[in-house]
């Protein structure tokens, strides 16, 4: 069983930065995917970003409307993930669900992911 723990996330004026971080145990990552997803009030959840890695090689993976903007990262030493957030905008408001899961072949579907947290609210200010 993998366990998800969340942390970041808060309230922004727009064009500042927050960063969300994931740590992940239970097992040995391999062959992993984990990421985040959002959901904005009255709306669905939506991709926004993902690290996929099998032994050396890394994929990145982002949402058209936050690429050069957020940037994923992953702390191989402490099975972390990492999502830096610049230039929030008021439309980057909704509640952030970090995500992972096992030989994940489309990452920017949610039904890919086994595992999900709580979330956390990320807020922008005009």
């Amino acid at each position: 069983q993998v366990q998800l723990e969340e942390s970041g996330g808060g309230l922004v004026q727009a064009g500042g930065s927050l960063r969300l971080s994931c740590a992940a145990s239970g097992r040995t990552f391999t062959n992993y995917a984990m990421g985040w997803f959002r959901q904005a009030p009255g709306g669905g959840r939506e991709f926004v970003a993902a690290i996929k890695w099998r032994d050396r090689t890394t994929w990145l993976y982002y949402a058209d409307s936050v690429k050069g903007r957020f940037t994923i990262s992953r702390d191989n030493a402490e099975n972390t993930v990492s999502l830096q957030m610049n230039s929030l905008k008021p439309e980057d408001t909704a509640v952030y669900f970090c995500v992972a899961s096992e030989v994940v072949r489309e990452p920017t579907r949610g039904s890919e992911y086994d595992y999900w947290t709580q979330g956390t609210q990320v807020t922008v200010s005009s």
